[in-house]
């Protein structure tokens, strides 16, 4: 969800999954996946970074955790090739 304005000052949250597009006409204009348009008072760019900031905020809160040192957690791990062997 990201937080935006609507062009009478009213704060505004968006589901950010269900944008379809963002354009300016002159107006920010917002489609939705539903049809519907919301035009808000921030900038194509901005409403591109406040997206962008919500999903890596997502990703990092499910990022796989350090594994401490414990190998059963550790994934797997890549073995030199013969080739790479004979050149070392």
């Amino acid at each position: 969800m990201i937080k935006l304005t609507r062009l009478n000052n009213q704060p505004l949250v968006v589901n950010s999954d269900l944008i379809k597009c963002v354009e300016n006409s002159p107006d920010t204009v917002l489609t939705l996946v539903t049809g519907e348009k919301i035009i808000v008072r921030e900038t194509t760019e901005q409403v591109l970074e406040r997206v962008i900031a919500f999903r890596r905020a997502i990703l990092a809160s499910h990022a796989i955790p350090a594994t401490s040192g414990n190998p059963e957690l550790a994934g797997p791990t890549l073995q030199p090739s013969a080739a790479e062997d004979a050149t070392t």
